[in-house]
């Protein structure tokens, strides 16, 4: 069978709607001693900005791309729509960070339509079914809602809500070994303790996926009608078997 191999991670964000206010950390100093790649084979990672993305590789994605060139990554950008996998052809993977439909665009409400076409979810299916690897990432309302086409194609389904884990006050949602909601994995270094996010997305997954950051039952997803407003009516999704992070 074709390694096939499919991330889902939360993105993590300021709790304000105001996409103005976020900038990426440009004063963190980044070392890594050793890379994990030094020759010419490189792995390259393309990220995508042909979907009205939130962040992208020069924007808000530049921290995780400085990082992965430390790293020993390629990088490169895809800003064309995917109704060919040939675009894909040099990608070892292929990030999606927080795609949204044209309709959304200063317009966090319902309904929140599909950022991909049949056609290209066909096309990425395909590629990624050839071994290529998807990362998708996708965060709160409307972001969870515009994926999850995408999503529901290799068997994840998202609350297009706000998810959050049982606590007091606005704190962060702190994922752990010790709290049973950091699941230990080949895939996780064995010095990772825990994970910390805040207004990122829910999940349900496929059987053979493996969950890294996983939900429990009395954790719950708000589904507003409107992004950031919430009242007694708001839709609560229970996140029992739901999960935050994992791989297939």
């Amino acid at each position: 069978m074709n390694k096939l191999l499919l991330i889902f991670l939360l993105l993590l964000l300021s709790s304000t709607i105001g996409v103005s206010q976020q900038s990426p950390d440009t004063t963190f100093v980044l070392k890594i001693a050793k890379p994990t790649y030094t020759n010419n084979d490189e792995p390259v990672i393309c990220i995508d900005s042909a979907h009205n993305n939130l962040h992208r590789l020069n924007s808000g994605f530049a921290p995780f791309a400085r990082l992965m060139k430390a790293n020993g990554f390629k990088l490169r950008d895809i800003n064309q729509l995917i109704f060919d996998r040939e675009l894909l052809t040099d990608c070892d993977i292929y990030a999606i960070i927080n795609p949204l439909h044209q309709s959304n665009l200063g317009n966090w409400s319902l309904p929140t339509p599909s950022a991909f076409s049949e056609a290209e979810i066909g096309e990425i299916e395909v590629w990624v079914k050839e071994e290529g690897r998807l990362f998708l990432i996708a965060d709160h309302m409307p972001f969870a809602g515009a994926a999850n086409n995408l999503a529901n194609r290799f068997g994840f389904n998202f609350s297009n809500g706000f998810a959050n884990l049982a606590k007091a006050g606005n704190q962060p949602d702190y994922f752990s070994s010790e709290n049973g909601r950091l699941i230990s994995h080949p895939f996780l270094k064995e010095e990772l303790k825990s994970v910390t996010s805040f207004t990122g997305s829910a999940f349900t997954y496929p059987d053979e996926a493996e969950v890294l950051l996983k939900f429990k039952d009395e954790d719950v997803s708000l589904e507003p009608k409107i992004a950031w407003q919430f009242n007694n009516s708001t839709k609560s999704v229970n996140l029992d078997n739901y999960a935050q992070g994992a791989l297939l």
